[in-house]
């Protein structure tokens, strides 16, 4: 947590200019001074802290001498470990600063109070960066810090939280480091709610895939999540490059065949073979055979498919229609399947609207020509069983995870 900034003053005053020349101090102060300096940049700290000391005994020192003196001492000081005498110069300075420039002694304040562990004087400190206007990444590791070391996690979640949607509102991405701040101070809490929340902005503004595998693991496991969707969350797994394992390539594959999706399957298992975890150790044949089974079924099912449409227009709901066009979408016929799903949607009674409304945003999704419906539809998604929350999920693999 060191900063430098008084250092940076230092070293520029050493910067190969004379310092009594440049600074207008009398040569028993700037002459120290400059060897102080110099001392600093060949790593000698404790040497130019020596040099400080000297210029300090010199009598009648004048204001702009002082001030010069505290900025090197406090630089030397840091550099050397001695926190203390770190800590007086600082505050030396601090207490004839104003404005921007408070804030900046100010913050190396707090962090040398820090180091000494004196988290009152840091937290003190702090506020007067902040109340100065230093608002610096720096100095909000630095609150998080004495938030943490305090345990005060409710802090740290609202002061994370105003950084967030004050970069949001300004149409800027928050910063990783706020939203990783938020999320762990919402756990611990227990705001699981806005832990899920604010997962969900990590994976739309950073979709790494930690935070794929944080968010997907966690929620099949969320009060009222409905199962019908565990389909989708291994999809989901598969479209994140988190789906790694053999057997759960083989589960998703089965999962696609149980529900009348062969055409899925087939691609899920291609896929599985192409990087090695399907087709390999004892478990090949097994293998095989699945990929084999989804062949043929992919043929039956389009063979079946068009007397399965006829049969499912003469039913009162849509649901019928609805099936045929994901079957359609998943043999690679995109618009036949669309307009399938919305002639299912437009004859109504549907079991589960939403559901329905989740199908055609994904289909029109998978097409450039229809993508940009594709998302409105998807946006348009409600409930609180999981679909809408698949929904936002899969707009934003859409968008490039």
């Amino acid at each position: 947590m060191k900063h430098l900034r008084a250092l940076t003053l230092a070293l520029a005053l050493a910067g190969g200019l004379h310092v009594a020349t440049a600074q207008g101090l009398r040569a028993e102060v700037g002459k120290p001074l400059q060897q102080a300096g110099d001392y600093l940049k060949a790593g000698k700290a404790k040497e130019a802290l020596a040099k400080v000391r000297e210029a300090e005994r010199a009598s009648g020192i004048t204001a702009a001498e002082r001030q010069t003196i505290d900025a090197m001492k406090a630089a030397a000081a840091q550099r050397a470990g001695d926190t203390a005498t770190a800590i007086q110069a600082l505050e030396a300075l601090a207490g004839r600063a104003g404005g921007a420039q408070l804030g900046q002694y100010a913050e190396q304040l707090a962090n040398a109070y820090a180091q000494q562990r004196n988290n009152g004087k840091a937290t003190e400190w702090l506020n007067k960066a902040i109340a100065a206007g230093n608002n610096s990444g720096t100095v909000r590791q630095l609150q998080s810090y004495l938030q943490s070391a305090s345990g005060n996690y409710t802090a740290i979640a609202r002061d994370a939280a105003a950084a967030v949607s004050a970069a949001e509102q300004a149409g800027r991405r928050p910063d990783e480091g706020d939203l990783l701040r938020l999320a762990d101070a919402q756990q611990r809490t227990s705001n699981m709610a806005g832990y899920g929340n604010t997962l969900e902005k990590l994976l739309a503004y950073y979709p790494k895939k930690d935070y794929w595998n944080a968010y997907l693991g966690r929620l099949p496991r969320k009060a009222n999540f409905a199962d019908r969707f565990l389909l989708d969350v291994l999809q989901l797994r598969l479209a994140s490059g988190t789906l790694t394992k053999t057997e759960d390539y083989m589960e998703l594959a089965q999962l696609l065949m149980q529900q009348g999706l062969p055409g899925e399957a087939l691609r899920v298992t291609e896929q599985g073979f192409k990087s090695g975890v399907l087709g390999t150790g004892a478990e090949a044949a097994r293998h095989q055979r699945l990929r084999d089974l989804a062949v043929k079924e992919e043929a039956e099912t389009r063979a079946k498919l068009e007397g399965q449409a006829t049969e499912a227009a003469g039913f009162k709901e849509g649901d019928g229609l609805v099936k045929v066009g994901v079957s359609y979408v998943s043999l690679g016929e995109l618009d036949k399947g669309v307009a399938f799903i919305q002639r299912g949607i437009a004859k109504g009674n549907l079991k589960r609207p939403e559901d329905a409304k989740l199908r055609l945003g994904l289909a029109q999704l998978q097409s450039p020509k229809t993508k940009s419906a594709g998302v409105q539809t998807l946006r348009s998604v409600k409930g609180n069983d999981g679909a809408a929350e698949i929904a936002r999920l899969w707009l934003i693999v859409g968008n490039g995870s």
